[in-house]
């Protein structure tokens, strides 16, 4: 399953409705595989509207062209907080953020690392993970993800339920 192609394919599709196809994941499976699109649109959210237009684009363009055999589901979503990175291009959106991913074979014994994105040539990444930087071709990746970084969305963490109390003050006699 060439998923890039599909990208590409789906990007055509999408441009119509200002939507883009930032990749695609194809989970086979014995029972029903999944197809899953991930969108972005430039200046701002994803909306439920732009996934149910683009599900029904794609599904019409799919029964059409049918490029891909036996039976699947069709997942149209936004990239989430935690998105997805399919390209070097959507790397270097995030030079200075922090993100995980999964190598295809280990590099200086690791195959996934979390750490800072420090730079993107081309397709060539370089990494900051336990203090060492990492560099790679984009082609080593298997996956990757952004690492969320809650304080600057505006999350304050909150202490766990059941952690620890105050203590109590002695009582004056």
């Amino acid at each position: 399953m060439d998923t890039q192609a599909l990208a590409t394919r789906f990007t055509e599709v999408l441009a119509d409705l200002g939507l883009e196809c930032i990749g695609v994941e194809f989970s086979p499976s014995q029972g029903q595989s999944t197809l899953r699109v991930y969108l972005d649109v430039e200046g701002r959210e994803v909306t439920l509207d732009d996934c149910e237009a683009a599900s029904r684009e794609l599904s019409a363009m799919l029964d059409v062209e049918d490029p891909i055999p036996g039976h699947y589901l069709l997942e149209v979503s936004s990239p989430g907080i935690d998105r997805p990175l399919f390209t070097a291009a959507q790397f270097a959106r995030f030079v200075g953020g922090e993100v995980k991913l999964l190598l295809k074979a280990p590099l200086e014994g690791r195959r996934r690392l979390k750490g800072k994105v420090l730079a993107v040539e081309g397709e060539r990444i370089s990494l900051e993970a336990e203090g060492k930087t990492f560099e790679f071709e984009h082609s080593a990746v298997e996956s990757a993800r952004v690492v969320p970084d809650w304080v600057a969305l505006g999350y304050v963490p909150q202490p766990k339920p059941g952690g620890k109390k105050p203590a109590k003050k002695a009582a004056k006699k």
